[in-house]
């Protein structure tokens, strides 16, 4: 009779082994997948972006890659749905406004951090 016990808690355990071992869900697996042949690279290092602005197509798919070059820094376009950091470093978009939008850093960095602002302009 003990060793019955036993081989069943044995089973479970592995069982709960094996259901911990699994692939974490994702929380971006819940987006649609978007194939996308451009690719928009932004840097961020102490209270600037690496350019002023950045120019997309309306209804053009883009991967947005965010580079922290130096200090800690994000990026932030809420009209966009567009938000990363270090931790979320890439995110296709595709933007279906035309207008400029302002790109602001999304994490506290220090003395500059209300002026490291940038544009994202979306054109026809």
């Amino acid at each position: 009779m003990m060793k019955k016990g036993i081989t069943w808690l044995a089973a479970c355990m592995f069982i709960l082994v094996l259901a911990a071992c699994g692939s974490p869900k994702d929380s971006s697996a819940s987006e649609p997948e978007i194939t996308t042949s451009e690719q928009l690279v932004i840097k961020a290092s102490n209270y600037e972006f690496d350019q002023p602005e950045y120019r997309l197509k309306k209804g053009v798919p883009v991967k947005i890659v965010y580079e922290n070059v130096n200090g800690n820094h994000g990026l932030l376009v809420p009209e966009l749905n567009l938000q990363l950091d270090t931790q979320k470093s890439s995110k296709v978009i595709t933007p279906d406004k035309v207008g400029e939008f302002e790109m602001s850093c999304s994490v506290f960095c220090g003395s500059g951090h209300s002026s490291m602002i940038s544009k994202i302009i979306v054109e026809e």
